[in-house]
């Protein structure tokens, strides 16, 4: 509404002393157009604007229902609020109205003072109802701009821990980006093709591709003599290589617990089926994160490690780095070995399918060999 002119008030019955009642009643306070029927008066709106509307209930022709039914259809008028002005006293039709979703129902004949006072009072509220969804709006801008820099925040972050971990072993190059390529492709293929036991909403695959950067987090609590020795490891060190699964594991758990801390401290504590549980032990991210660190190096076949994990008891998001994870070893170059071809790479990974990899993933990165190779010759 315009606050510095009249509201306009439109009109409509097709009883002439009803508009001139209604004319002599509002025109001190307000722009009335009179319409004599409904036709007339929606040529009008598809050009003109109102602030409320007064409808015959019963008119020849198009019924005040008809025209209430097409404006509450109409995305620019659906927001105008509708009084029904009728002759009829049984009720039925006020209910029938005011489930429809007009605002009032007055009976004729037209008390002049309550015609006012109802207008006045609708009126009111439209304008609060408008000025109150300028705020929700404003606020859900707020909020989305807050929490996109959330975002941006948490990638950087992300992004940064990747790196650091990937600067501590000369040797890695781009693996984290290269794994995080392998992992994306095998992600999508789930998401199209869907099965039981491996089933991927939308976010599951985000977290997971976001969360297979930090697999080789727990690497930063590697002694340097180990983690960057040039030549084969002894059996104790290869050990100690083995524990950046469950320094990863830790690291992740700790964030999560620091996290958990901090906003119980603001009274952050919700309750969950009866227990009182905090939102981030459903931090999805943190927790793919974690099962992705600490169980990318267990084996299909349960001889892998830390926790000898089997078949489906290692999570669908480790296994999946898994193959990413040694396909990218395969085909990089080390100073104690020599970068495996793409085909030596993929029979090494066939030949492991159900001993070291799932081989429903297998499948899928089989299907995907040729993206495979691309992204392993050109990152």
């Amino acid at each position: 509404m315009n606050t510095s002119e009249k509201p306009t008030i439109l009109a409509v019955d097709d009883d002439p002393i009803i508009l001139n009642t209604v004319l002599s009643t509002l025109r001190l306070d307000y722009n009335v157009v009179p319409f004599p029927n409904a036709n007339a008066a929606l040529k009008y709106l598809e050009s003109k604007h109102t602030d409320l509307i007064l409808l015959d209930y019963n008119m020849p022709g198009m019924s005040g229902f008809d025209m209430l039914d097409y404006i509450l259809a109409n995305e620019r008028l659906k927001e105008i609020p509708v009084i029904f002005l009728t002759g009829a006293v049984d009720g039925e039709g006020e209910s029938a109205a005011l489930q429809m979703g007009a605002v009032d129902y007055i009976t004729k004949p037209i008390r002049p003072r309550a015609l006012l006072t109802r207008i006045s009072v609708q009126l009111e509220l439209y304008n609060h109802r408008k000025n109150l969804e300028k705020l929700v709006e404003a606020k859900t801008r707020w909020l989305n701009e807050a929490y996109n820099l959330l975002r941006l925040r948490e990638e950087v972050t992300l992004n940064l821990l990747a790196r650091v971990t990937e600067m501590r072993d000369s040797e890695t190059g781009c693996h984290i980006e290269r794994t995080t390529e392998y992992v994306k492709v095998i992600v999508k293929d789930i998401l199209r093709n869907p099965a039981e036991g491996y089933e991927l909403t939308a976010d599951d695959a985000e977290d997971i591709i976001k969360s297979a950067k930090l697999h080789d987090l727990g690497k930063i609590a590697i002694p340097d003599s180990i983690l960057l020795k040039p030549g084969k490891l002894t059996s104790e060190e290869f050990e100690i290589i083995k524990s950046h699964t469950t320094h990863g594991e830790r690291l992740l758990a700790d964030t999560m617990e620091s996290l958990h801390s901090s906003s119980d401290s603001c009274g952050g504590a919700v309750q969950y089926d009866g227990e009182e549980e905090h939102p981030i032990y459903n931090d999805n991210f943190l927790k793919t994160a974690r099962e992705i660190a600490y169980g990318h190096h267990e084996k299909w076949n349960g001889s892998g490690y830390p926790q000898c994990l089997k078949e489906s008891e290692i999570p669908l998001s480790a296994r999946i780095v898994a193959i990413a994870d040694v396909y990218d070893a395969l085909t990089s170059e080390r100073p104690y070995k020599r970068a495996f071809s793409h085909e030596e790479s993929t029979q090494i990974i066939v030949s492991d399918s159900g001993k070291h990899f799932d081989p429903r993933l297998v499948e899928i990165f089989q299907k995907h060999g040729n993206r495979f190779e691309r992204i392993a010759h050109t990152i």
